[in-house]
């Protein structure tokens, strides 16, 4: 699928008015809009715990303003029913009914103001739509136990929630389907980019490109695309391998570091994947830049990855563009720069190769 520098999001938005973040999205992302998370309306819409509704032994504490895991307690009938209707859902000839993992409005306004708006506009399917869910390693390396260590460090646990995320985006690609040529679902991974760490020394590069992996596999058994965020520096041969569609990566601070992968990044382009570059930074930088610079910053990083031996209009052809990361802390005034400067930006690319 040629992509041709269509602009898209990644996730959060700084706005608290659900059906304004939903026209941002559509306005200048309208080719593949997103629906917005949007942290400034509380807890719920926090990164990680947005996507805990459902989860067993999950403990969200008002006060403190957190999350945990629970694992004092007994589990087994809990976890039990929910791998029970794992596999109803996900085997051959299953239900495919994913809505026990469904995320309600309480922990979702956009998903929901982005479907209304889809359902009012009618008419032609757009050529895509994103949606995105936290990734297992981020989400279980954050995510603690009530003893503070992260629940990632917990075989059960961890294999329960990479269930339960492979499920929650299987329930978005479902609900926006019917809007969309093809839905795109991000696994979120900006913890990805503190992997080799002293901090994360026990987490394997394997059990990473598994775990992302299973998403990936979830993603594709609804006929989406899967798409990897890391808003920092990664080893990008990991994401290639765990079998994503789309590489997204924060190409506005790191644009020169996908050119030292460059034969899994050549494999990647080859066999029809698409790297998302995310040329518009998410950081006050966005005062001083304009639609030439940032257009002269990218054409620089492909040339980089072109003199690796890769074909530049392959480059060009399986191209998206998105801000460096969400937008969510951003002050709203920012933000809009952002997303305008992205319209442009895929405006301007597209004029100039003739897409």
């Amino acid at each position: 699928m040629k992509t041709k520098f269509t602009a898209t999001g990644i996730g959060s938005m700084p706005f608290s008015d659900p059906d304004y973040a939903v026209k941002v999205s559509l306005s200048k992302m309208f080719e593949s809009p997103i629906w917005p998370q949007l942290p400034k309306l509380g807890l719920h819409e926090q990164m990680e715990i947005q996507y805990s509704e459902g989860m067993p032994c999950t403990v969200i504490d008002e006060v403190k303003h957190r999350m945990y895991f629970d694992t004092n307690q007994d589990y087994s009938e809990s976890f039990a029913q929910l791998y029970e209707g794992y596999i109803i859902a996900t085997e051959d000839g299953g239900t495919k009914d994913f809505s026990k993992m469904a995320i309600s409005p309480d922990f979702s306004k956009g998903i929901y103001a982005l479907e209304a708006a889809l359902q009012a506009k009618g008419g032609a399917k757009l050529p895509f739509v994103k949606v995105q869910t936290t990734g297992p390693c981020s989400f279980a390396l954050t995510l603690v136990d009530e003893n503070k260590r992260a629940i990632y460090y917990n075989e059960e646990f961890r294999d329960m929630i990479l269930k339960c995320l492979s499920m929650k985006c299987r329930w978005q690609i479902q609900k926006f389907q019917p809007f969309a040529e093809k839905v795109i679902c991000f696994i979120d991974e900006p913890i990805l980019s503190a992997f080799g760490s002293s901090t994360y020394v026990s987490v394997k590069r394997d059990d990473v490109v598994l775990l992302v992996n299973e998403i990936s596999e979830a993603v594709h058994a609804e006929g989406a695309l899967s798409g990897v965020h890391c808003c920092g520096n990664t080893e990008w041969s990991i994401l290639i391998d765990a079998g994503v569609d789309i590489v997204n990566f924060d190409a506005f601070g790191y644009g020169e570091t996908i050119a030292m992968y460059p034969e899994a990044v050549k494999a990647h382009l080859e066999r029809g994947g698409i790297l998302a570059w995310g040329v518009v930074p998410t950081s006050t930088a966005i005062r001083e830049q304009t639609v030439d610079t940032l257009a002269a910053h990218l054409e620089k990083m492909m040339d980089n990855l072109a003199a690796k031996g890769i074909d530049k209009k392959l480059i060009a052809e399986q191209a998206m563009l998105t801000p460096s990361c969400g937008t969510g802390s951003m002050d709203p005034a920012d933000a809009e720069k952002v997303f305008e400067t992205l319209f442009q930006l895929s405006k301007t690319m597209k004029a100039k190769y003739g897409f």
